[in-house]
């Protein structure tokens, strides 16, 4: 693997260097990391830079604003789009989804609120993994099953269906757990009330006002636009062990779970408007920021306490790629991150992805001191 680093910086400061972040992004590179793209803004101005390597094999620099596949931090995207609609008198958070939704047989005790919050007690799709440690499969996302099938489009409404035909892990309302399935049941929302794609609402609400020039809900398309970096997936074949380049494929099978596809830069404008109070009424804000007690999830966000003050995030991890976002309640220090890897079934680099978000977090929010590990998803 060829491994460079490049580095730039947009401060107003020239000659500003932050070795304590380019020493972090190759850590996290020495970690198993293909490539790391990062972007921080604090109080000293903003710093731009990557480390590692486009592709398995390649000489060239690793970009420092391409485009990645950002995983469940599409999960904050659709949360601000259902609140931006409950702004506008569309949604009401704590009516039925089935009011919404008729055609499903949802539990009339489930409001969006719940589906945002994951406590609708709705099985994810994409499988469970149960307190005793059973494992209980959802769709193919793994192994040679997904690589066989990699471009197949699922619609939403099959993933429902499918995720409604599992025993619920809760009443609504009585537990907390993460569920792909909710975030698919809320984009159907917003397409219901607006009689409009998501991807249409999306610019609508969040892209043009923003100026962001890099954001997309892909749907199934498997394209990735123009510049990226690869992402990669190693299974088993046959008896013998295969890595593929997986940049292409169709994201249908997560959905609105965690199929968006962003940059940094693009990360950096929303995250710093959302956390900074001028994309939501502040109303509104609040609710989001409000945790539930099992892990601190809000409405689309974590919420973590740190050495500085509670700091908001939604990361992503999706097949070989992966997204870090992380705020102040203010908005005036955010970290963004895109990360490509090579995947697998087993899951190995979760632990590098983990160190990654530890590493990034202590030098941006806590001082350089590592703190407890934030959620990875």
């Amino acid at each position: 693997m060829s491994t460079t680093l490049s580095t730039s910086s947009f401060s107003s400061s020239s000659d500003q260097d932050r070795p304590e972040l380019r020493q972090a992004i190759e850590e996290i590179v020495g970690s198993g990391v293909l490539g790391v793209q990062l972007r921080v803004t604090d109080a000293r101005g903003e710093w731009v830079g990557s480390a590692g390597a486009r592709e398995l094999g390649g000489g060239a620099e690793p970009l420092t604003d391409g485009h990645f596949r950002i995983g469940s931090s599409t999960k904050s995207f659709i949360a601000s789009s259902v609140l931006l609609l409950v702004a506008e008198g569309r949604i009401a958070l704590d009516a039925p989804a089935a009011h919404y939704l008729p055609g499903f047989g949802l539990d009339r005790g489930i409001t969006v609120r719940m589906l945002l919050q994951h406590t609708s007690g709705i099985f994810s799709h994409t499988g469970e993994l149960l307190e005793d440690g059973t494992v209980v499969p959802g769709i193919a996302w793994q192994g040679k099953a997904w690589v066989d099938d990699r471009f197949r489009t699922y619609r939403p409404e099959e993933l429902v269906r499918l995720s409604l035909s599992k025993a619920p892990r809760f009443a609504p309302g009585e537990g907390w757990s993460y569920s792909n399935t909710n975030y698919v049941l809320a984009r159907l929302v917003i397409e219901e009330v607006t009689g409009r794609s998501f991807a249409e609402e999306l610019q609508r609400l969040i892209v043009r006002p923003l100026g962001l020039t890099g954001t997309v809900a892909p749907g199934a398309s498997p394209e990735l636009p123009e510049p990226h970096h690869h992402s990669y997936y190693r299974y088993q074949d046959g008896g013998q062990e295969r890595t593929l380049d997986v940049t292409r494929h169709n994201p249908s099978w997560v959905a609105a779970g965690g199929d968006m596809i962003s940059t940094t830069r693009d990360l950096h404008t929303y995250f710093s408007a959302l956390m900074g109070g001028r994309l939501l009424p502040a109303e509104l804000l609040g609710e989001m920021r409000t945790p539930e007690a099992t892990v601190g999830y809000g409405l689309g966000v974590f919420a973590q306490e740190a050495e500085g003050g509670t700091v908001y995030h939604h990361n992503g991890a999706t097949i070989g790629s992966a997204a870090l976002m992380y705020g102040s309640a203010d908005g005036s220090r955010i970290l963004t991150a895109g990360l490509n890897y090579v995947d697998d079934a087993e899951l190995s680099l979760a632990a590098a992805f983990q160190k990654a978000q530890q590493l990034l977090v202590a030098e941006v929010f806590c001082g350089g001191q590592a703190g407890p590990a934030p959620s990875t998803d």
